[in-house]
């Protein structure tokens, strides 16, 4: 089977089939500010790392059906900062009630029952009951067709003292149970069942 994604047939089939064949995929649980100061909170599963040195991610906040930028995009447009929450399975719930098309400014950690803890060198809170934050100042913001890719250079990590091993500097991966997208649209897996393949040398 080959899908060419250049014919009309499939032009409105690009992102469930790709949404469904890369898998799984981690999820940013992405908190911004507005102009005002109010916080928004919103999902990304077309998120990762891009690099170690410096330590940047990238994250695709997309439009509205009208093609207006979503509230994510718009504050990180306004003040170039951001927090990426990775979410495990004790917020997967929250996480999903964030997904939710409210009006802009009203706020979706309000509607998912979750809090705000204050960030160290940005303005954005991160997430409280997040196992993980990554404190992130835009790095530059790509816009390709109808594609927003948002770069962001980490400035700090919070993780839950029990995740993190100070002595070793290493985290405790087998403590995280983070979940993962799966295939669109309501697709998620948990991270439970793993396995170790030692690479040659």
């Amino acid at each position: 089977m080959e899908l060419d994604f250049d014919t009309p047939e499939l032009a409105d089939r690009v992102y469930p089939i790709l949404a469904s064949l890369v898998t799984p995929r981690p999820i940013a649980l992405v908190s911004t500010i507005d102009s005002e100061g109010r916080v928004n909170a919103a999902p990304f599963s077309f998120f990762n790392l891009f690099g170690a040195k410096p330590p940047i991610c990238a994250f695709a906040p997309g439009n509205r059906d009208d093609g207006t930028p979503k509230d994510t995009a718009l504050n990180i447009q306004a003040n170039s900062e951001f927090v990426i929450n990775l979410v495990d399975e004790a917020l997967a719930e929250g996480m999903n009630r964030c997904a939710a098309s409210l009006p802009f400014g009203e706020s979706e950690l309000k509607c998912a029952g979750l809090t705000t803890t204050a960030s160290t060198t940005i303005k954005p809170p991160c997430i409280a009951e997040a196992p993980v934050s990554l404190e992130c100042k835009t790095w530059d913001i790509l816009e390709i067709g109808h594609n927003r890719m948002v770069i962001g250079l980490i400035q700090r990590v919070h993780l839950r003292d029990e995740l993190y091993d100070a002595e070793k500097q290493r985290v405790l991966s087998e403590k995280i149970m983070m979940v993962g997208r799966m295939a669109s649209p309501h697709w998620y897996c948990r991270t439970r069942d793993r396995f170790e393949l030692i690479r040659p040398e």
